[in-house]
Formats: C-alpha cells, structure tokens, sequence
C-alpha cells in the first residue's frame, strides 16, 4: 500500500487528516498561490490543489499525495487569510447578515501513475448581522487572522452564524473528507478495513 503525503503545511489539514488514523507525511509543496486575473474561485482552489499535490511528485513518487487549497467567496469577491486584525474586521463587517460560500479544492495524485482525482466542495455559511463590537471582541478573543474568512468554526466562530449548509463540516475548516475517503477508497485506503 503506497503511503499518504499530505502537500500542506497547514496544522488545521493536519489534524483533519489525523481523524481519519491513517498514517501520513505532510511537506511543503512551495506553490505560488497568486490568483490569475479574472479566475473564478472553483478554478482558483483546483488548479492550486493540482499543483500543490504535483509540486512535490517527484521526491514521492511511490505515493499518493493529497493537494487541498481554500477560498471564500463575500458578494462575489475571494477572500482568502487576513494576515491582520483590521482585514479581519472588515472581512466580518462585509459577512454580516450575509451566506459566505467556502470553495474547497482537493486533488488526489497517485504520483506513480500520474493519475489524479481533482474536485470542488462548497460549503456555505450564513452570518447573523453582526455589531462593530461583537466583531471586535471575537477576533480579540480568536484572532483568525491565518483563516479564509477571518473565523475558526471549530471555535468561538460558531457563535458568527445563523446556520451552517454542505455535506461535510470538515470541508470549512479546509479538507473534505468524506470526499476525501471516497478518492482513498479507489485506492483501497479505508480506515474501517484495518
């Protein structure tokens, strides 16, 4: 059975992954996550989900490589990590009262082959109409400031919304993987069959 690479350095992917109890290696795949002009989200997270699990084909090349990359979509602009308190603010003040759409890319690469699985998981978010300061105070309390959206769903986020709307949780904080299992099972990777 070839081994599972996770192309990310991404701690949230990380502990996703590890709920599945499969072993796995993460490394850097070093990728230009830079938009091209004009490029819609879908198109955004697969081709850089492609290339983050292709970037690193050669060092493992006995493998299967897992690529993933996330944006969200606020009134039909990407949105992507903050960096800084007032990004993060303004990335909320726009949310509010809003549905936030999550595009998630994942590519499975089993790089002797050359043969990948490459698809999109949407996930949506609606925001409760938020004050300047409950805003404020979560992301004092947070700070999201690493996550598209400006918020962590697994913590005090929660408390951001109205209703949550997708197949898999998993998918907003950035790994699908109930889509994720279905790729592994093509493969003869299931958790449940050890």
């Amino acid at each position: 059975m070839k081994s599972l690479i996770l192309a990310s350095t991404s701690s949230y992917r990380q502990q996703l992954l590890k709920k599945l109890s499969l072993p796995f290696l993460a490394v850097a795949p070093d990728v230009d996550e830079t938009p091209v002009l004009n490029e819609s989200a879908e198109a955004l997270v697969t081709r850089l989900a492609y290339a983050k699990a292709h970037a690193i084909r050669e060092r493992y090349n006995q493998n299967l490589i897992i690529g993933s990359d996330q944006v969200c979509v606020i009134d039909g602009q990407i949105v992507g990590k903050p960096l800084t308190f007032d990004n993060a603010f303004k990335q909320l003040k726009c949310a509010s009262g809003h549905k936030v759409t999550f595009y998630t890319g994942l590519c499975l690469l089993d790089s002797t082959t050359g043969q990948y699985n490459l698809q999109c998981e949407l996930f949506n978010v609606y925001f409760r109409s938020l004050s300047d300061k409950e805003i404020e105070t979560y992301l004092r309390k947070e700070e999201p400031y690493q996550c598209a959206g400006s918020f962590k769903s697994e913590g005090l986020g929660i408390a951001l919304f109205d209703k949550l709307e997708g197949r898999d949780p998993n998918t907003l904080i950035g790994l699908p993987l109930i889509l994720l299992l279905d790729m592994l099972r093509n493969h003869d990777y299931n958790p449940l069959s050890n």
